[in-house]
């Protein structure tokens, strides 16, 4: 029996499909005739997966045709990226992509040009960094952790997922444009992180909502300041890092979708049309509210254009406050 769209997402995270053998469509109209691979370049778990297989599953229910998802994580998303740059261009292998798409460039010896090696299909959606302190702390709000940073400049720690991390990242902006400099503590990923910020190890963190989400909720972690262009609806209360005092700070996780470079353009406009509809669902809309993510969508020329201004931010950032990945 077919599924339906609307049902679909109901098993989202228990949905599976057995990867075949997939071919160049004869031409657009008849495209999908074989199974597609969403590479997510991120462990099972997380926004990116869960993008990966809401794509998954309600492609497959549109078009009756398997949409796998393949975690290939690994070397800073590296790994899962080089695959679907060597794919053939034909639209049966997507990418699940976010912040280290724009910044990953600046860092690594990348075995691709990111340039060249792939085509915009749609940005999903973005959602805010967040700045947070442990929950015991003395840091109410960013006023004080920048009053604090000020007196004693390098005494405060701050976490990271490591150097050149959308966090370590995100950070360094907050110090560039706040006047300020703190010392980072870096970890193997976010999970970690956050836990220690959560025992008091390290003081504060910046880190994508849907990370620092649970560890908020559980009261172990303070949120002081949302690094967005406006407050978030899941702590609406919470003053954005403008408002707090560093104007001119705006960082965003975001996520999105490209294929190999030379995909046929009518094969990318009709996965962007299907990823749009998708977008709208009040089911899909709805998981991305829970994990603090709003939906985005539009054109593949738009999603290239935002990528192209990331590039150029992260690029100005790593090369000015001399960030290697090391």
């Amino acid at each position: 029996m077919p599924v339906s769209r609307r049902g679909a997402t109901a098993a989202l995270l228990g949905s599976a499909f057995a990867p075949t053998l997939w071919a160049r469509p004869d031409a657009a109209g008849s495209y999908p005739i074989k199974p597609l691979r969403i590479v997510v370049p991120y462990p099972a778990g997380g926004f990116n997966d869960t993008l990966g297989r809401i794509v998954g599953v309600h492609l497959t229910a549109v078009w009756k045709q398997p949409a796998v998802v393949d975690n290939k994580p690994g070397a800073g998303t590296t790994i899962g990226t080089q695959a679907v740059a060597t794919s053939p261009p034909d639209g049966y292998t997507l990418l699940v992509v976010q912040f280290p798409f724009a910044a990953n460039p600046w860092l690594y010896k990348l075995p691709y040009d990111t340039d060249k090696a792939f085509d915009p299909v749609i940005l999903a959606g973005r959602s805010p960094m967040v700045l947070v302190a442990h929950a015991g702390s003395s840091y109410r709000s960013a006023a004080d952790v920048l009053a604090a940073a000020k007196a004693k400049p390098g005494a405060i720690n701050y976490g990271t997922s490591g150097p050149g991390s959308s966090n370590h990242l995100a950070m360094v902006l907050f110090e560039n444009l706040a006047g300020i400099r703190m010392n980072q503590i870096p970890y193997k990923g976010s999970t970690p992180m956050l836990t220690d910020l959560a025992g008091g190890q390290v003081a504060v963190a910046m880190d994508l909502l849907p990370n620092a989400l649970p560890f908020i909720q559980s009261g172990k972690v303070r949120p002081l300041a949302i690094a967005g262009a406006q407050r978030s609806p899941l702590m609406p209360e919470i003053p954005t890092a403008a408002e707090a005092g560093v104007a001119g700070y705006e960082v965003s996780s975001w996520h999105g979708i490209v294929v190999p470079a030379g995909t046929p353009k009518p094969v990318v406009d009709k996965l962007n049309r299907e990823m749009n509809s998708i977008l709208e669902m009040a089911d899909v809309r709805k998981i991305f509210a829970q994990q603090g993510v709003v939906p985005d969508g539009g054109t593949p020329a738009q999603f290239h254009s935002f990528v192209e201004s990331q590039k150029s931010l992260w690029k100005r950032v790593i090369q000015q406050n001399h960030i290697t990945a090391a």
